[in-house]
């Protein structure tokens, strides 16, 4: 049970401006997270990482000599957005390149590609390297499509090693890479974790029991078994992992860098018992254990439950693990005293609102009606949404939702007394619908916003054909992005037959408004059909079956919204503004 917030909307917000004010030796706020506080000698190539938060100590724990130049800090358990990425990326540049890094999930991969994409558009030469560590999340055969846990750590102070002794940032890149490689990790609970304001845990193990390869971000375990014994389970964790040796290595005779990770609430002298057990396997089958960890590196809330990662060494691995690093919540070694700098970030410069013609600014104003509804939607289903993300997720998706939603309504408002069309309206809220909510959910929403509002434009008549064109865009524009089909029990099983109806129903004469209710309702009974498939994106990808008999909640989340639409277009009709 989480015991100490205020506004649980706030808390990401509150816990960095505190974790700042007490790190102020490693790290600055910056627009997006925090970046280090202190100057190198000699410029280098600035590691930025990256996630959501409530994982201390990742990923602001993690920035500081020998380790991150940066760290975007996305909501409990949301990726950051694109917009934090890119602030955050740009604050640690210092001219040698940026390596971004962050673990394996659907909505870190969107956001920090589209900043990777800007950054460069930009000239800054940027390379990614995602952690795929996790060797339950998905088969040997399949190890691009593992979640990073444990191992992230692993991979950021190899990088962050090489980085600081001034490789460049091909190399940089390579032992990145090289790291994950050979990095395989673990993990059990006994009880899930509580979100702030949240009454029960995202999930529940039952009395006895304990779940079997979950992932960091409040999810289910994969398998159920009895709790074992310290020893059991460390003969457990060890076989298993045993079992994927890295290509090229011989278990005999290889050094190996043990991290067993607490993931909230099992205390440190319960991990020693069983790390007792662990090294004294690894060495029973000649694998010499080299500067191991014992704590939490990298956390889930207040999880009750451990993680054992395996890193396997070679000779330029093993020097740039024992490098010394010095951040707030990891170090080893002596770091020399650094000078710290006042770093002052000014916010970005909002473009001027332009020219809009007098119909499109009658549209926009219906457009900013409409986020108030949606916010107002989101507000109410909050709970509900976050309950059936829980199932088989992380059960983020109603506090995302309503943080974006609501961001969206205050830029709407913005740019509408500022004389915006429609276009920019959307475009703003779109902005800010990414930003605040960050995670999958949050880039798909900005997608689809911005390609309704290119095709609404800020100096035509917007009528229905325009409406119907930007769903189709819309539509579009998520299937390329995110690539998802309908049947993969996602948000698209509810767009796709929207936007058909959408169409079907203006292309056979009916007004927008009858069009679109007609079309939210069939978007309602294909959110409902979900109930009935399996999961096979995202997250809850590896719970599929779980997920059986509760409805995909992005696809829930997007009817509703639709349907709350369908009372404003009806007002608006009423009113003789069709």
């Amino acid at each position: 049970m989480t015991r100490l917030f205020n506004e649980p909307s706030a808390f990401v917000d509150e816990m960095i401006e505190g974790f700042v004010a007490a790190s102020g030796r490693w790290v600055a706020a910056a627009p997006g997270g925090v970046v280090r506080s202190t100057r190198s000698e000699e410029p280098t190539v600035a590691l930025v990482v990256g996630g959501g938060s409530g994982h201390h100590p990742a990923f602001g724990g993690l920035v500081g000599p020998g380790l991150a130049h940066g760290a975007a800090m996305g909501n409990l358990f949301a990726s950051p957005s694109a917009q934090q990425v890119h602030s955050i990326a740009k604050a640690s540049d210092q001219g040698r390149g940026v390596l971004l890094s962050y673990g394996n999930y659907a909505g870190d991969v969107l956001h920090f590609g589209e900043a990777q994409d800007r950054l460069r558009a930009e000239g800054h030469d940027v390379r990614t390297v995602t952690v795929t560590d996790d060797v339950w999340s998905a088969g040997p055969d399949e190890r691009e499509r593992r979640r990073g846990i444990a191992g992230d750590l692993v991979v950021f102070k190899i990088a962050g090693a090489a980085a600081e002794k001034g490789a460049d940032l091909d190399e940089v890149e390579r032992l990145a890479i090289l790291a994950n490689e050979r990095t395989r990790s673990f993990g059990v609970a006994f009880t899930g974790c509580t979100l702030p304001g949240a009454d029960e845990p995202l999930f529940t193990v039952p009395e006895g029991r304990m779940a079997v390869g979950l992932g960091i971000h409040g999810e289910p375990g994969i398998d159920e078994v009895d709790i074992p014994t310290a020893d059991e389970l460390a003969a457990m964790f060890v076989e298993k992992l045993l079992t994927e040796i890295p290509d090229g290595v011989e278990a005999r005779g290889a050094r190996v860098v043990p991290l067993l990770n607490g993931l909230g609430s099992v205390k440190h002298e319960e991990m020693y018992v069983v790390f007792r057990a662990v090294s004294s396997l690894l060495a029973e089958r000649g694998i010499t254990v080299v500067e191991p960890e014992v704590g939490e590196l990298c956390t889930s809330f207040d999880m009750a439950g451990c993680s054992l990662t395996l890193f396997w060494l070679d000779d330029e691995l093993e020097e740039l693990w024992g490098a010394p690093a010095d951040a707030a919540g990891y170090r080893k070694g002596s770091v020399a005293p650094r000078e710290r700098v006042e770093r002052v970030f000014e916010e970005e410069a909002e473009e001027e609102i332009p020219e809009a013609s007098a119909e499109s600014r009658v549209a926009a104003a219906h457009v900013v009606r409409i986020f108030e509804t949606i916010a107002e939607t989101i507000d109410a289903a909050a709970d509900e949404l976050g309950r059936m993300d829980a199932i088989a997720g992380d059960g983020d998706h109603g506090i995302g939702m309503q943080r974006g939603a609501t961001g969206a309504r205050e830029a709407a408002r913005s740019a509408g007394a500022g004389g915006a069309g429609a276009e920019t309206v959307l475009a703003r809220a779109a902005g800010a619908w990414s930003d605040r909510a960050g995670g999958t959910s949050g880039a798909i929403w900005a997608r689809m916003l911005r390609s309704v509002g290119a095709a609404l434009g800020d100096d035509a008549v917007v009528d229905r054909h325009a409406v119907v064109s930007g769903a189709t865009a819309a539509r579009e524009a998520v299937m390329s992005f995110g690539k998802a089909q309908v049947g993969d029990k996602t948000m698209i099983d509810a767009i796709v037959p929207f936007a058909d109806e959408l169409r079907r129903g203006v292309d056979e004469g009916a007004t927008l408004a009858g069009a679109w209710r007609r079309a939210a309702a069939v978007s309602t009974e294909a959110a409902r059909a979900t109930a009935s498939m399996s999961a096979t994106l995202g997250r809850a990808r590896a719970h599929g079956d779980r997920s059986i008999g509760t409805p995909d909640p992005g696809a829930v989340s997007f009817a509703l919204i639709c349907t709350a639409i369908a009372d404003v277009l009806d007002h608006i009709e009423e009113n003789g503004n069709s």
